[in-house]
């Protein structure tokens, strides 16, 4: 007998799932005589009702490691579900990730563990309560005016949340964080800054404010500790949610003051380069000029 491919998902103290299947991951063998699991089936709507110092949770696979089915993003081949320490890029959301994710064993073809798993839409957010989140999986579209994540500050180039009544948007990562949140390097808990009038920047970021973690300014939400003087990127604390932190890896590409000295230096050096050789190339065509004048070389003309 064919096994049925819903299982009834169970209450969780802070997010109700309702059962959808339009993520869904199927069972790429339905044949009757098949003893695999039965497929996983992402909820359409989340909604969050439990205290602010929760971060979301969304679903988790019933699958067993190893084990492959279909998913809607990459309907050509199936996808197991691995738990790698090396570092990926997200097919879905387009950022880095380690740790658990689903990969195809045909292509290079990989998503996060909560980007498969996404709901169709998020209600009462804590980072966006006034309004339901839609999950959106079409690539953005490149141009002067780039789209970026309202939690993070960083770009959304595919998988992200959009809100419909506004311009709010964020990454799935961002949506499992919260507006209270505990940092695994940090005793104390970090709440995150409310942005005002008075101090919000063009970019709706916080201003001002370093990083306990990578030591810098950038744009984004920015937490701060109920106890002490410590603040964290809402882009850093992201990191414990895609599984950098628990393997101990940073996040490439993310620049730092050397860095960024080392950018102007070479910039620096490129100029002051680029000033010698045209400063050179005038100084040989003034000679050869002069040199030509002198010889009394007459000039050429050509009659029509």
């Amino acid at each position: 007998m064919m096994m049925n491919n819903n299982r009834t998902l169970v209450k969780t103290r802070t997010l109700q799932y309702n059962r959808s299947s339009s993520m869904e991951l199927q069972n790429p063998n339905p044949h009757p005589q098949s003893t695999t699991t039965t497929a996983f089936v992402p909820p359409r709507s989340t909604s969050f009702s439990g205290p602010r110092n929760r971060s979301p949770e969304f679903p988790t696979s019933q699958l067993i490691f190893g084990e492959e089915r279909f998913h809607a993003s990459h309907p050509h081949h199936p996808l197991a579900q691995i738990d790698n320490h090396d570092l990926f890029t997200c097919d879905g959301c387009k950022e880095h990730g380690s740790g658990k994710r689903f990969t195809c064993r045909h292509c290079v073809f990989h998503l996060h563990e909560f980007c498969a798993l996404a709901p169709q839409s998020l209600n009462n957010h804590p980072l966006h309560c006034q309004h339901q989140l839609f999950l959106n999986t079409k690539p953005v579209k490149g141009g002067i005016m780039k789209s970026r994540c309202d939690a993070c500050g960083k770009r959304t180039k595919c998988y992200s949340f959009k809100c419909s009544a506004c311009s709010f948007q964020m990454h799935p990562c961002c949506a499992k964080l919260s507006s209270e949140i505990t940092y695994p390097l940090h005793p104390h808990t970090l709440k995150m800054l409310p942005v005002t009038a008075s101090t919000m920047t063009t970019n709706g970021d916080q201003p001002g404010f370093v990083c306990g973690e990578c030591k810098r300014k950038r744009s984004g939400k920015v937490y701060r500790c109920t106890v002490c003087d410590y603040h964290l990127h809402a882009a850093c604390a992201k990191d414990m949610v895609n599984g950098l932190l628990d393997n101990n890896i940073k996040e490439p590409g993310k620049p730092s003051k050397f860095g960024n000295v080392a950018r102007l230096a070479s910039k620096v050096v490129i100029v002051f380069l680029d000033g010698l050789i045209h400063g050179f190339g005038e100084v040989v065509g003034e000679v050869l000029g002069q040199s030509l004048t002198r010889s009394g070389r007459p000039n050429r003309t050509i009659n029509y």
